[in-house]
């Protein structure tokens, strides 16, 4: 019981690619075939940068002093943002203010670049 429709992430927080390198989004994504993916790409300043290869549903939950930037680059993100539903297509964002509790939903799979301070956990606080 419970297990059997929940999603299973593959979160990486390392940073792939270090200051005044070079970095390809595309081959990270070409590199990958999980229907859940979450990489740290580069660190800017006190923020990073990830990519999110997403199919499925993220749990409920909040950043309580983190704001959260989400840019698709791919595909339909579902932002569910308590009692409200926001889709975001390619070429569009959406920042979840700190302490707002939220979950993403792909039931197709999305390509989206996320922003937050370099400190957030993926999961949530």
């Amino acid at each position: 019981m419970g297990n059997a429709n929940k999603t299973q992430y593959n979160i990486h927080t390392d940073i792939k690619y270090p200051a005044a390198v070079r970095f390809d989004v595309q081959d990270v994504i070409d590199a990958n075939d999980e229907p859940w993916f979450n990489q740290t790409l580069v660190q800017v300043n006190d923020s990073v940068l990830r990519l999110g290869l997403l199919h499925g549903e993220f749990h409920w939950h909040k950043h309580d002093d983190e704001d959260e930037l989400f840019y698709v680059l791919s595909g339909d993100l579902l932002l569910d943002i308590g009692e409200a539903t926001h889709t975001l297509g390619p070429g569009q964002g959406f920042v979840v203010p700190k302490g707002e509790m939220h979950r993403t939903r792909a039931p197709e799979p999305v390509q989206v670049l996320m922003m937050a301070t370099a400190g957030v956990v993926p999961t949530g606080d």
